[in-house]
């Protein structure tokens, strides 16, 4: 395991975080997996919360799909995503929840969408997270109204 993995699991695991991780998955009904450099794949997570395909608590990645799923090479840029936010975990600890729906009210608020401005996502990568989809709506939203012009 690389050091910076090696520090990011234990800081993860001294912080709580990846322990919560573990709690959830269990919660979901999802399988453990070793996925290499510290992270666990909580695969065949089954709560209805929240509605993504993927999410991560510490350094448990959590998916409804399988772990191969998530393991292949076509999906290298959403664990790479995923463990973006191993590191928030790592670095902010618990207060990484509050800090993350904080960003994603404010995001919500600028563009009607949780993901295109909270700066969590777009540290982990907007497109490899799937959040680029919802670009549309987020120009929308952001255009001020009767098309007058903007005051920035």
């Amino acid at each position: 395991m690389r050091f910076r993995a090696a520090v990011r699991s234990v800081v993860t695991a001294i912080n709580g975080t990846t322990l919560i991780g573990l709690a959830v998955a269990k919660a979901g009904g999802a399988t453990l997996r070793r996925a290499g450099d510290g992270r666990l794949i909580a695969e065949g997570y089954r709560l209805r919360v929240p509605k993504q395909s993927c999410f991560t608590m510490g350094s448990v990645i959590l998916t409804r799909r399988s772990a191969d799923w998530l393991l292949h090479e076509q999906h290298v840029d959403l664990l790479d995503h995923e463990t973006k936010h191993v590191f928030q975990y790592a670095l902010l600890g618990p207060l990484f929840w509050p800090a993350y729906w904080l960003a994603c009210g404010w995001s919500y608020a600028r563009t009607g969408t949780y993901g295109l401005r909270n700066v969590f996502e777009r540290h982990a990568g907007l497109e490899s997270g799937g959040y680029v989809r919802s670009a549309s709506a987020a120009t929308a939203r952001s255009r001020p109204p009767g098309g007058s012009p903007s005051p920035h």
